[in-house]
């Protein structure tokens, strides 16, 4: 299998807001605010990178941004096909961090709802083992059309196609059932607990896996502090333990994992060897604060 993965999916930038104390209505509060690169599809390109996969990133940003956002990119090894927006900004999530650790979320796609055709061309595919799309594609018409037509030619090939649900807020939303229409058939799925258990539609992990396994390929289901499971229509085949550490942030943990369990897979590494490498990816993210490798 060629060692090249395209990834196709949201770049952000991450405003982290922690206020001192509970916000005050109509006045001021002090808080620390940072911001730095995010995006689920723009994590799993960078720790692709940091884990020495040759990866393009697809995706649309603001055209004031692009050149900027090229450049980060090149800086960590990803190769970008960013497409420029004259109409909208580029994505922002805004978190807001109370004082006991709850996060809240707010979410302005910007120019990932304008993905298009044109942006996706067949030619991307060109020398390319695996396709992972982030789940966040499907969830507006014009990016899904693009995607969807993207992985019909993948599967003309016989590319690898991986595919991470990304949120059980949009998937509520539309529905399980038609996310998995709009997906179809692919060879990997890389859902954590909850996107598992929306999807296939039960609570019991072996069912669960039985379930997804019949339309893809492979299932790895991320269990946080629990480790992780592989399975396909027959069950769990593997699941691993994971290391007891200290989560600092959670953000960007699934991303590192898939790009850790990818890098293995393009290595020609054994299925127990891709989840190690998976959870290692994912311990590794929480402990820090930021989605994508210091």
């Amino acid at each position: 299998m060629s060692a090249r993965v395209l990834v196709v999916g949201d770049v952000m930038t991450d405003i982290i807001v922690r206020p001192e104390g509970p916000l005050v209505i109509g006045s001021d509060r002090r808080a620390e605010i940072r911001h730095r690169p995010g995006g689920s599809g723009a994590n799993q390109a960078v720790w692709l990178a940091a884990a020495g996969v040759e990866v393009l990133f697809a995706a649309r940003v603001g055209t004031s941004d692009r050149a900027m956002y090229e450049n980060y990119f090149r800086g960590r090894g990803v190769v970008p096909v960013l497409a420029g927006d004259d109409e909208m900004p580029s994505g922002v999530l805004v978190t807001l961090v109370d004082p006991g650790g709850e996060r809240s979320f707010l979410t302005d796609r910007g120019a990932n709802l304008h993905l298009s055709g044109a942006d996706l061309a067949e030619e991307l595919l060109d020398g390319v083992g695996l396709v992972l799309v982030s789940g966040y594609s499907f969830f507006a018409a014009g990016p899904r059309k693009a995607v969807q037509r993207l992985l019909a030619a993948a599967r003309a090939r016989g590319t690898a196609i991986a595919i991470d649900p990304a949120s059980t807020g949009f998937l509520d939303e539309v529905g399980p059932g038609r996310f998995r229409d709009w997906v179809g058939p692919a060879d990997w799925l890389f859902a954590n607990e909850s996107e598992a258990e929306m999807l296939g539609g039960h609570a019991d992990l072996d069912a669960q896996l039985a379930d997804l396994g019949g339309q893809f390929g492979h299932v790895v289901i991320k269990r946080g502090r629990f480790g992780a499971a592989l399975g396909d229509r027959a069950g769990v085949t593997l699941s691993l333990p994971a290391p007891l550490v200290k989560a600092v942030d959670s953000t960007g943990a699934g991303d590192a994992f898939a790009a850790g369990f990818i890098a293995a897979l393009m290595d020609g590494e054994s299925h127990e060897t891709c989840l190690k490498k998976g959870i290692e990816g994912g311990v590794a993210a929480v402990q820090f604060v930021g989605g994508q490798p210091q």
